[in-house]
């Protein structure tokens, strides 16, 4: 460890510094019955919320950084998820590698229910939020409320109600100098970081227009199953209802809509454009929309052209592309050119697993006692973006960032229980009510 007249301070250290400056409770070692956890070596404890797929992903990353990092706790609302979760973590042949010896979970730290992240939450110094998004406002502020360091998962809310709720445990995770990564990793890929920082060099002067993509076939289904609430039938299906999700544009196109956000240095004033469900109509695909079409406009008058489409047998691209005054440049292609001359091209050879190095790089500052990240802000703020997108679509309206953001609009279930209320539900038949452009409108005054 450097001194702390280098301004680094140990692990330890810095877990107690932070909460002395929050209000001190940190500062005594192991007093877990308050709500807090603490270690007296430079192990750095980890909970996992929420143990699917993603989950799973994020939590295998973490434990294969270079830090003394264990995980202690994992809490999902279903016991299926978390078993199949822990046994992929236990598994010694495991082809992402072998971390079993860092999962330190026991019967006891094991949580099931909606109110599981609140037990697991206190035992960690690092928590990782992997739910489905429409948590993840709730799940942040508990964790920031406790004064630990956060990686969560993109979209960061549904809802503009959400995204509010963020921004303000933002504010406070600043405050108290938590460590906060979002996982929009192109933040943290080699090729996008050398892209940028020739962008801030002017080597393709200011971005005047840009498009970006998120073309695909989709992605898994989850059947309805004999005996299910419909609470529990929407939670397994997830991507398909807007409270848990936000749809396609917001739980996928928000990597290619967020780098448009990051390179332009801000956020778009307004939005219009145009959506629907042409081809995937089914009950089973719940509210969403399967393809979007958005044109953003930004306060200089610059237009991102944003669309996304979950139609198999289509064309398929996820890309961004810029066009600046004096060049272009196209991300997937790690190049930049001028009048048909490259001016740069991203040797490949170089490339990272951005979804390894964001985890690396965040438990390094954590175990070097750094304070470095602080992505809430932006998260919650390209989560706005997508949102607003959506609102345009399913609307037809234009879509101003004030008011929508300002609207406090919560599509959430008042309480969550199996057997609680759904913010939407299906009719005899069995299909879910769908926007309708023209019709649907929104009360942004």
């Amino acid at each position: 460890m450097k001194s702390k007249d280098n301004a680094t301070i140990s692990r330890r250290d810095f877990v107690k510094s932070s909460a002395i400056a929050t209000g001190g409770l940190m500062a005594m070692p192991l007093i877990s019955n308050a709500g807090y956890f603490t270690s007296m070596d430079d192990t750095i404890k980890i909970a996992l919320i929420g143990c699917g797929g993603r989950g799973t992903g994020a939590a295998m990353q973490a434990l294969l950084t270079k830090q003394n990092v264990k995980l202690v706790a994992m809490a999902d609302a279903f016991r299926d998820r978390l078993d199949e979760c822990y046994h992929a973590l236990t598994d010694e042949n495991s082809d992402e590698g072998n971390v079993k010896a860092k999962v330190t979970v026991t019967e006891e730290t094991k949580f099931v229910g909606f109110d599981a992240y609140k037990k697991a939450i206190p035992l960690a110094d690092v928590v990782i939020l992997t739910t489905p998004p429409g948590f993840r406002p709730i799940h942040f502020t508990e964790a920031v409320k406790q004064n630990k360091h956060v990686f969560m998962e993109k979209p960061v809310a549904t809802d503009p109600a959400g995204v509010q709720k963020v921004l303000a445990a933002a504010a406070e995770a600043k405050a108290k100098k938590l460590n906060v990564v979002v996982g929009l990793q192109r933040h943290y890929q080699n090729s996008y970081r050398e892209l940028y920082k020739r962008l801030k060099d002017g080597m393709i002067g200011d971005i005047t227009s840009a498009q970006v993509w998120w073309n695909n076939d989709g992605v898994w289904v989850k059947m309805r199953q004999p005996g299910q609430t419909e609470m529990e039938y929407q939670m397994r299906n997830w991507y398909y209802f807007n409270w848990l999700c936000g749809d396609h544009i917001n739980e996928q196109h928000i990597h290619n809509i967020d780098v448009m956000n990051w390179f332009k240095g801000g956020y778009p004033v307004k939005a219009q454009g145009m959506g629907g469900r042409q081809v995937r109509t089914g009950k089973e695909y719940g509210e969403i929309f399967d393809h979007h079409y958005v044109e953003f406009q930004y306060a200089d008058g610059s237009i991102l052209n944003s669309q996304c489409r979950h139609i198999k047998g289509t064309y398929a691209k996820v890309d961004e592309y810029f066009v600046g005054t004096k060049g272009t440049i196209k991300c997937g292609a790690g190049e930049i050119a001028a009048k048909d001359k490259v001016l740069y091209k991203f040797d490949k050879k170089t490339e990272n697993n951005p979804y390894q190095t964001e985890h690396d790089e965040l438990f390094a500052a954590i175990a070097k006692g750094e304070y470095k990240f602080a992505d809430a802000e932006n998260g919650a703020k390209s989560t706005m973006t997508a949102i607003m997108g959506r609102m345009a679509t399913y609307s037809g309206e234009v879509i101003e960032w004030d008011k929508a953001l300002k609207s406090n609009i919560s599509i959430m279930p008042a309480t969550f229980a199996w057997d609680a209320e759904t913010p939407v539900k299906p009719d005899a038949n069995g299909f879910y009510p769908i926007a309708t452009p023209g019709v649907t409108k929104f009360a942004l005054s």
